[in-house]
C-alpha cells in the first residue's frame, strides 16, 4: 500500500543533520520512504493521512525488554532487588507456560504500539510465542531466548535458540530477527558463556545480556572471578560479537573503555533501575567515551510500563541531576538514544531509526493539538520534556498501519485483556 502523510506540521527526522522540517509531506511506497518534502505528481497514494496538528518522527526502539513479564505488572513492587528477583519473579516464571507467555507478549505488543514503539529487543523464555505475537501485531522484533546454566553440555535451552533462529530469522519481511541471550554472568558459568559465544559465532548472530546491574552482582563477580562482570564478559569473548549490554549501572572507567573499544551498545533502563534502587548508569561518561547508548524499558514487572517517552524523559532529566550539569544528555541526545542509537545497537541503522528516503517506513504520528505542545518553540525539547505516550495517534511499521486515530488495527485488545487476566490469576493464585 502506498501512503501519503500530507503537510505534517512538524517532521523530526533524527538524521545526521538532526533536521526538523515544517509543513512537510512524506510518501511511502510499499514499505519504504520514497519521498520527503515535495511529492511528485506521479506518486499515487492508496491512503492519505492528514498531517495537520501532527508531529511525525521515527518509531521508538525499545532496546531491552521482557515482553511476557507484563503478566507480573504490579505484582511484586517495593521490594529489594534480590528479594524481588529470587523470591517473587523466579518462582512465578517457573510456573509460566507457552500460552501464558503468548498472551503476556500480546499485551506488551498492544502497549508498545499504542505508545509509539515500532521495534523492540526481547530476552525471555518462550520466544516462539513472542515471535507469533510480533507476527500478528506486525511489529519489528529482535528476539533472544534467555539462557542460563552451569553445564556447557546442557543443550536444552540452546536447542530452543537454534530452533527459534531456524524458524523465525528474517521472517515477516525481515521484521523478525534473533540473537542469543545469556541472562547474566551470575546465572551462567564461564564455560556455559564460552559455549554460547561459540554457538553465536556459528549462527552469525549477536548477544543480548544483562551486565553490572546491581552492586551485589559486582561484589560477587570480584569475589568469584577477581574482575568486574564487564571485564569478565570481555575476557570470555562475548564482546567479539555484536553485543547489547543491558543496564551497565555500576561500571568503572576501565569498564567504559572496554565497552567503547569493543563497540558494545549499552541499553540504559532508567525507570527500572530507579524503581529497583540499583542506581543510575554514568551515561554522560559513556557517551563522551564513544559508547553507543540506547534506551530500554526492561520488563513490566520492574518498570511497570513499556512507555519509551517516559524513558526519554528520565534519561534527559536524571543525568542532569546526578551530574549537577544542566546540559548533560540534552533533549536531542535522549531522542537519538530512543531511535537511531537503538537501531545501531541492533545493526539496523541503515533500515530504521531515522526518517530518510530509502529507509523502512517505521513512523509514528503524535497529535500536537493539545495544551502541553504550546507554545511550539522547540519540538525536539517537547518530545523529551512534554510529550506523552497518549499523544501517539498513528503508528506505521514496515509500511503497515498498526494504529490509526488511536485505535489498534492488528490486535483485539478486549480479547487480550481477558486472556491476560486469566493467565495472571493462575500464575499468582489470586
Amino acid at each position: 500500500m502506498n501512503i501519503l502523510i500530507e503537510n505534517a506540521d512538524t517532521v523530526i527526522t533524527v538524521n545526521d543533520k538532526n533536521e526538523v522540517l515544517q509543513n512537510t509531506s512524506i510518501a511511502i511506497e510499499d514499505n519504504i520512504i520514497k519521498y520527503i518534502g515535495e511529492i511528485p505528481d506521479t506518486f499515487s497514494a492508496d491512503k492519505i493521512i492528514d498531517g495537520k496538528d501532527r508531529l511525525v518522527m521515527p518509531g521508538l526502539i525499545n532496546a531491552h525488554t521482557h515482553t511476557a513479564m507484563s503478566l507480573l505488572r504490579n505484582y511484586a513492587d517495593d521490594l529489594p532487588f534480590w528479594d524481588w528477583l529470587t523470591k517473587k519473579v523466579f518462582p512465578v516464571e517457573d510456573k509460566m507456560t507457552g500460552n501464558d507467555a503468548y498472551w503476556g507478549s500480546m499485551l506488551s505488543m498492544a502497549e508498545m504500539i499504542t505508545s509509539g514503539t515500532t521495534c523492540f529487543s526481547d530476552m525471555y523464555m518462550f520466544q516462539e510465542e513472542a515471535a507469533k505475537a510480533a507476527s500478528e501485531a506486525k511489529l519489528r522484533a529482535r528476539l533472544a531466548r534467555g539462557l542460563a546454566g552451569e553445564d556447557p553440555a546442557d543443550e536444552s535451552r540452546i536447542k530452543e535458540a537454534r530452533e527459534l533462529f531456524a524458524k523465525w530469522q528474517n521472517k515477516e519481511n525481515g521484521r523478525i530477527t534473533t540473537m542469543l541471550g545469556p541472562h547474566a554472568p551470575y546465572t551462567c558459568s564461564p564455560k556455559f558463556l564460552e559455549k554460547i559465544v561459540t554457538v553465536a559465532k556459528e549462527m552469525k548472530v549477536g548477544i543480548h545480556i544483562h551486565l553490572s546491574e546491581s552492586e551485589n552482582e559486582i561484589n560477587e563477580s570480584i569475589k568469584n572471578f577477581k574482575k568486574t562482570p564487564i571485564k569478565h564478559a570481555a575476557d570470555l569473548g562475548i564482546f567479539d560479537l555484536p553485543t547489547v549490554a543491558a543496564h551497565c549501572v555500576h561500571v568503572t572507567d576501565e569498564d567504559i573503555e572496554i565497552l567503547a573499544a569493543k563497540k558494545v551498545s549499552v541499553a540504559n533502563n532508567p525507570g527500572s533501575n530507579l524503581k529497583l534502587a540499583n542506581g543510575f548508569a554514568p551515561i554522560t561518561k559513556m557517551l563522551k567515551a564513544g559508547v553507543n547508548v540506547c534506551l530500554g524499558t526492561d520488563g513490566s514487572a520492574s518498570n511497570n510500563n513499556l512507555n519509551m517517552f517516559e524513558e526519554i524523559n528520565l534519561a534527559a532529566l536524571i543525568n542532569k541531576g546526578v551530574t549537577n550539569d544542566s546540559v548533560a544528555v540534552p533533549a536531542e541526545t535522549a531522542l537519538r538514544m530512543a531511535t537511531i542509537n537503538g537501531a545501531k545497537a541492533l545493526g539496523l541503522e541503515k533500515e530504521i531509526g531515522s526518517l530518510e528516503v530509502g529507509k523502512k517506513a517505521d513512523i509514528i504520528l503524535l497529535n500536537t493539538d493539545k495544551p502541553h505542545f504550546y507554545p511550539r518553540f522547540n519540538m525536539v525539547s517537547t518530545i523529551a520534556y512534554s510529550a506523552q505516550a497518549s499523544d501517539v495517534d498513528t503508528v506505521i511499521v514496515d509500511g503497515n498501519i498498526l494504529l490509526e486515530n488511536g485505535k489498534l488495527q492488528t490486535l483485539d485488545l478486549k480479547k487480550i485483556k481477558t486472556e491476560v487476566e486469566a493467565c495472571s490469576a493462575r500464575l499468582i493464585n489470586f
